[in-house]
C-alpha cells in the first residue's frame, strides 16, 4: 500500500466567495467586514470544510449567504447559543 501524503489545498479568498449577489446599503459597514472575512480565513489553515456562519436577525445576517462555508440562520439573540 502507498502512503501518498495529499498536500492541503492552498485557499485563497475567492473560495469563500459566493454567486450571490451582496445586497447591502451602500456605504454599510458590512462591505468591509465581509471583504476582510474573505481575506482573513484563507491565512487559517483550516480546511473550508471546518467553516461555519452562525448569524440571527438583521442585515448583517446575511452573512450565510455571502461566504462559500456551511452557514444558518438562527433565531433573534441566539446566534451564540445555537453556534455552540
Amino acid at each position: 500500500m502507498n502512503d501518498i501524503a495529499i498536500a492541503p489545498q492552498k485557499l485563497t479568498s475567492k473560495d469563500f466567495m459566493t454567486d450571490q449577489e451582496v445586497r447591502w446599503c451602500p456605504g454599510c459597514g458590512d462591505y468591509s467586514i465581509l471583504a476582510q472575512v474573505q481575506k482573513v480565513f484563507p491565512t487559517l489553515g483550516i480546511p473550508r470544510e471546518n467553516f461555519v456562519i452562525i448569524s440571527g436577525i438583521g442585515c448583517s445576517s446575511r452573512f450565510p449567504y455571502y461566504m462559500n462555508t456551511f452557514g444558518m440562520h438562527s433565531i433573534h439573540g441566539r446566534a451564540t447559543a445555537i453556534a455552540s
